[in-house]
């Protein structure tokens, strides 16, 4: 997977993780990934690169707030393909950085890859 920073312009810890970047000269592209989802094969990929359960990708106070609270024992599958249908689930911000991800919040944590 490319380099690439999962982003929504509405999202302050977002804004702050691009300002860190750009602080160090660090030029990844942006996904708005509300506007361009990823499909559940590439939150897999994504999921992989983080090292963490589906779970922790999803946004629990979202899918409260949607009505799309999954059991907690959902599978992993199930997770991926809930947050592609319904991408505001997604976690954020992620960066992936030379074969690495991380989900950056607090925004700093993006530092574990620079």
């Amino acid at each position: 997977m490319d380099d690439r920073l999962y982003f929504n312009p509405r999202c302050s810890k977002c804004r702050q993780a691009l300002a860190l970047l750009q602080q160090r000269g660090v030029d990844v592209p942006i996904v708005e990934y509300q506007e361009q989802p990823p499909d559940a094969a590439e939150l897999a990929e994504l999921q992989r690169l983080l090292g963490v359960p589906a779970a922790d990708m999803l946004r629990r106070g979202e899918a409260l707030n949607t009505g799309l609270n999954p059991p907690d024992d959902a599978p992993d599958r199930e997770l991926l393909e809930l947050i592609a249908a319904h991408p505001v689930l997604l976690q954020r911000p992620i960066l992936v950085y030379r074969g690495r991800a991380v989900i950056a919040r607090p925004p700093e944590r993006l530092l574990e890859l620079l």
